[in-house]
């Protein structure tokens, strides 16, 4: 955190509280400094690797509650993200990268609706900013598999277009494709976590400060705090799951117009 100290009329001094882009990291391996969001990360891949082996080892015609649970997950986004949306011939290859993003995500959001860990991953954007890029990287490249260097004629000329307005148009369609595609599907997650987690910081550190008050007034006013704390406390653990199905959603739409770049 990074405070700004200003002078009081008492003589004393006021901290506003903000925040840093960057974490006080928990210790140093020669240069390189590991923070908390670094271990959550880590952390992350653990418990996603040990859930989908553990709920694949023993499995079974009638399934436990750990393999229904992996298969839900599984088939929610092979058969409502990639199937739906790229379509039944073309998506199965694209299943390992949608179902990797999205729990990934998943669960790096709800780390941040964790007691103790209490941090979204992704509330930092470096982190958002690289998934990004391995998304635009992905749907540049099946674009020019499918169609090879066509695609860019592709996606940058709308099919249809009179030729007098396609100066007009085709700035237009690199910029919102190639720039401003990538910018806002990275800062989309980051912003959106980032923007709840500061939420709930400021509404418990309103309860504190209530609290701390003489007036019985205000600190009963701490109670109407702590409702409302409450629910946007729910309010952002289901905009966490919403975000990871945004990423991932968004993802099969730009691959599915890679591919099928020739017919839009």
């Amino acid at each position: 955190m990074i405070a700004l100290t200003l002078p009081a009329q008492d003589g004393g001094s006021f901290t506003p509280p903000s925040v840093s882009s960057h974490l006080t990291p928990f210790f140093s391996i020669g240069g390189f400094e590991v923070t908390k969001q670094m271990i959550l990360v880590a952390l992350s891949v653990v418990l996603i690797a040990w859930f989908f082996v553990a709920a694949a080892r023993k499995r079974q015609l009638v399934p436990g509650k750990l393999q229904f649970m992996g298969e839900m997950g599984y088939s929610f986004v092979r058969n409502s993200v990639a199937k739906d949306v790229i379509g039944a011939k073309d998506y199965r290859k694209f299943v390992p990268l949608l179902f990797t993003l999205f729990f990934f995500i998943l669960v790096n959001n709800l780390f941040g609706a964790i007691p103790v860990l209490q941090l979204p991953s992704f509330s930092h954007v470096s982190g958002a900013y690289l998934l990004a890029v391995i998304v635009y990287i992905t749907w540049i490249g099946v674009g020019l598999k499918a169609n090879g260097l066509r695609y860019f004629k592709l996606a940058v000329v709308p099919s249809g277009v009179p030729w007098y307005i396609l100066p007009l148009v085709v700035p237009i369609e690199i910029i919102s494709n190639f720039v401003v595609r990538p910018m806002t599907h990275s800062l989309r997650l980051f912003a959106t976590m980032l923007s709840g987690h500061l939420i709930v910081l400021i509404a418990g550190s309103g309860i504190e400060f209530l609290l701390a008050q003489e007036s019985i007034w205000l600190k009963g006013t701490s109670l109407l705090v702590l409702v409302g704390s409450i629910a946007m406390y729910m309010l952002e653990a289901l905009i966490m799951v919403l975000q990871a199905y945004v990423f991932v959603l968004l993802t099969a739409i730009y691959i599915e117009g890679a591919v099928h770049a020739d017919s839009h």
